[in-house]
């Protein structure tokens, strides 16, 4: 998959750096283990972070510096790594939905950036391009339902929008039988070597729990 930075992203942050992990996976409906890990983190995270402190990790921080020079509040549309940590805080649940979102979630939540997971079988083009959303674009969020994606970073195929920061899109979204794999790290902070290692992070999980190899890691600006 070939990913192209729109001049859109690099005016508002020129710092920009990507990370693209795509794998061959087998898809599961729980994995016991990887909650394990889940739950070790979250213990982890409500000893060291608060509500308030958390917008201050490097790569939630720049996110949403990056939505308010695009026009849009970051309070009311959170990166989606801020919205896992923030219910994690707030003593919730994380919701469990399969192995491959649960484990995409924890990979976001480990490092603070925004994730995409694709299943990439239902991308439209071999080409996906990050803009910034429209007024008036259509846009379907997981579970969301219509969303307002004017202002937000936007990655988008032949056909239209694939995945925000805040929600990826419910066209391309990953199901029990998602065998290809793509994951996209957003490194807003330009972070290069924490995204990279965010990716082996992915890696490792596709490989514990997924009946994988790990797959490519791309990183692209």
């Amino acid at each position: 998959m070939k990913i192209i930075v729109s001049e859109e992203i690099e005016r508002v942050c020129p710092a920009f750096v990507g990370a693209a992990v795509e794998a061959r996976v087998v898809n599961s409906p729980y994995y016991a283990a990887l909650w394990d890990e889940i739950h070790e983190w979250e213990e982890r995270f409500r000893r060291e972070l608060t509500t308030e402190s958390l917008k201050e990790l490097s790569g939630i921080a720049a996110t949403r510096r990056v939505y308010k020079a695009c026009g849009k509040d970051p309070s009311r549309y959170r990166p989606a790594s801020e919205q896992l940590i923030r219910r994690m805080l707030q003593g919730k649940e994380l919701y469990q939905i399969d192995t491959l979102v649960d484990l995409v979630n924890l990979a976001s939540i480990v490092y603070g950036y925004s994730i995409g997971g694709f299943d990439a079988d239902k991308i439209v083009g071999d080409t996906l391009t990050l803009g910034v959303g429209r007024e008036d674009e259509p846009y379907e969020g997981i579970g969301r339902g219509m969303l307002n994606i004017a202002g937000l970073p936007v990655y988008r195929d032949q056909i239209g929008g694939v995945g925000t920061p805040t929600s990826d899109n419910e066209r391309t979204k990953m199901t029990l039988d998602t065998t290809h794999l793509l994951v996209l790290i957003n490194g807003y902070d330009g972070q290069e070597d924490r995204v990279r290692k965010n990716a082996e992070f992915i890696q490792q999980l596709v490989r514990k729990y997924c009946q994988s190899d790990g797959g490519t890691v791309t990183i692209y600006r």
